[in-house]
């Protein structure tokens, strides 16, 4: 059973900062994809950012200049550094692994962390 676990969430004020953590097992970061994904209540899950096991990272127009997805493979952790924060963000986030097999494809999930932006 793969157990990623997100750490960080909050309550911050418009424009503040938050960092948010994932860890998981070895054999995730040695080779899955991870990402970061958010959903705010009565909306679908959205990609947010994502970053490969060899560090290229992508993200959502909406975050891109504010939000920094980075991962440190030897302490099996993942972040998301948040900068500049909108009311809208407030979301649960959710820290995604994945992995493309020849015949499958592996994914875990996370339980996700609350985000709380407001004044």
């Amino acid at each position: 059973q793969v157990q990623l676990v997100e750490s960080g969430g909050g309550l911050v004020q418009p424009g503040g900062s938050l960092r948010l953590s994932c860890g998981g097992p070895v054999h995730i970061f040695r080779s899955y994809t991870m990402a970061w994904y958010r959903q705010a209540p009565g909306k679908q899950r959205e990609l947010v950012a994502s970053v490969t096991s060899g560090g290229v990272t992508d993200y959502a127009d909406s975050v891109k200049g504010r939000f920094t997805i980075s991962r440190d493979n030897a302490k099996t952790t993942m972040y998301l550094q948040m900068n500049s924060l909108k009311p809208e963000e407030a979301a649960v986030y959710y820290c995604n692994a994945g992995c493309l097999f020849p015949t499958d494809v592996d994914e875990y999930w996370g339980e996700g962390t609350q985000v709380t932006v407001t004044s």
